[in-house]
């Protein structure tokens, strides 16, 4: 696959640029590129993003670093059983446990929730960091969510970490999964009550809990453009009945 002329493969992290130092000094440089290519197409085009990684799983497949940037495009390409097999290769590899959230929300893709939520369960969690407890904590709950259990998904979000009124990068993510469990279990006077907190939180627009609180709250937003191209093409907003 073409590499931009910009992309050098210097641009990756510099633990991953030391995995590669194993590979001879050309490999090395064209399995970067690849993997700057996976990073930068990940979010808007995943499956560009899977096909550079495969590319760079062709050439280096014995590479930590390569397997989990497979997983990752495979993962956001939804092809699950895909990525739960390159994730398990790179944990084998390296004896890490960060990827366990991740891998146990691939099993949630494959139609297997109750899997995910033996492995909420299982000794691995307690060794993941504070924001790998938290997203096994949303993987669990949406397992419980796929099961029909909107009770025990509520109950699950419920932690010091929903209560915490300190912002840290999970905590916009977190309240919107427990407004939204909230709402679909018919509490919608609570839900909005989250969803206002999620808003709060999320200052890099990670959910789109604001355009959830202003359907709550009956608005929604016009486009002045379309309705009077003579007035700036601003828009405005509009409360339903």
């Amino acid at each position: 696959m073409p590499i931009p002329e910009d992309v050098t493969g210097e641009e990756i992290d510099k633990d991953v640029r030391q995995e590669l130092q194993s590979l001879p000094k050309t490999l090395a440089d064209d399995v970067a590129k690849n993997l700057v290519m996976v990073a930068r197409l990940l979010d808007e085009d995943p499956e560009g993003a899977y096909g550079y990684s495969r590319v760079a799983l062709r050439l280096a497949s014995r590479v930590a670093a390569v397997r989990e940037a497979a997983g990752f495009a495979s993962y956001a390409s939804q092809k699950y059983g895909e990525a739960l097999a390159e994730f398990r290769a790179a944990k084998r590899m390296t004896g890490n446990i960060d990827l366990w959230p991740v891998m146990a929300d691939c099993e949630r893709g494959l139609g297997r929730p109750e899997k995910a939520l033996d492995m909420a369960g299982a000794p691995e969690v307690h060794k993941l960091d504070k924001a790998g407890q938290v997203e096994m904590r949303l993987v669990a709950a949406g397992a419980r969510r796929d099961m029909g259990q909107l009770d025990a998904a509520i109950v699950t979000l419920q932690s010091s970490e929903l209560a915490s009124n300190s912002v840290q990068p999970w905590t916009a993510r977190l309240r919107y999964a427990y407004a939204d469990a909230l709402l679909a279990a018919g509490r919608e006077g609570e839900a909005r009550e989250w969803f206002a907190k999620a808003v709060e939180a999320d200052r890099d627009g990670s959910t789109d809990a604001s355009d959830r609180l202003a359907e709550l709250d009956g608005v929604e937003f016009v486009d002045a453009l379309g309705e009077d191209e003579g007035e700036g093409g601003e828009a405005s907003v509009e409360e339903k009945d």
